[in-house]
């Protein structure tokens, strides 16, 4: 009798365990496709990498910290702090800190880092939009696709990143 109500609640709580719906998954953090480069310093510049970033984010300053070392004369690195660019942070859709964009002149959006990336793969992911085929992984920064988050691909890349 005993092996039979064990038997039965085994039954019941496999039963129960493959009705049960799947919890719900992170969805990714939205990333521009396109920045109009008039908001941001020296639109005349070929390159823009805009650290959209908090003040009350850790991580941020690291990234803000690897981001510098990259300006140069075709290069603008900007810091867009949540509340001092509060609304560029809305105007594009940043919902989370640090999330790294890399455009081109025109604004286009050719690689992104949602989170903190190493020194070493955003330096590679610039590299690599500025002079295709520079760095032994030109996947960094692009979109689960393989391509670069532009007009033609939707989704960010990188890792997953904290609200602001």
């Amino acid at each position: 009798m005993v092996a039979v109500v064990v038997a039965a609640a085994v039954v019941l709580a496999v039963i129960v365990e493959r009705r049960r719906p799947d919890p719900p998954t992170q969805g990714d953090w939205p990333v521009p496709r396109q920045l109009d480069r008039a908001d941001f310093d020296r639109a005349d510049a070929p390159w823009l990498v805009a650290v959209f970033s908090s003040a009350t984010c850790d991580s941020c300053a690291a990234v803000l910290a690897k981001s510098a070392v990259l300006a140069s004369a075709d290069v603008v690195v900007q810091d867009v702090e949540v509340v001092a660019d509060a609304v560029l942070h809305q105007r594009y859709g940043i919902e989370a800190v640090p999330t790294i964009v890399v455009a081109d002149a025109e604004g286009v959006v050719r690689a992104s880092f949602v989170g903190p990336p190493s020194a070493t793969d955003l330096w590679a992911a610039v590299a690599e939009v500025r002079e295709p085929g520079s760095s032994p992984e030109p996947q960094l920064g692009q979109s689960p696709g393989g391509r670069a988050p532009g007009p033609a691909s939707a989704g960010p890349a990188g890792s997953a990143g904290a609200a602001p």
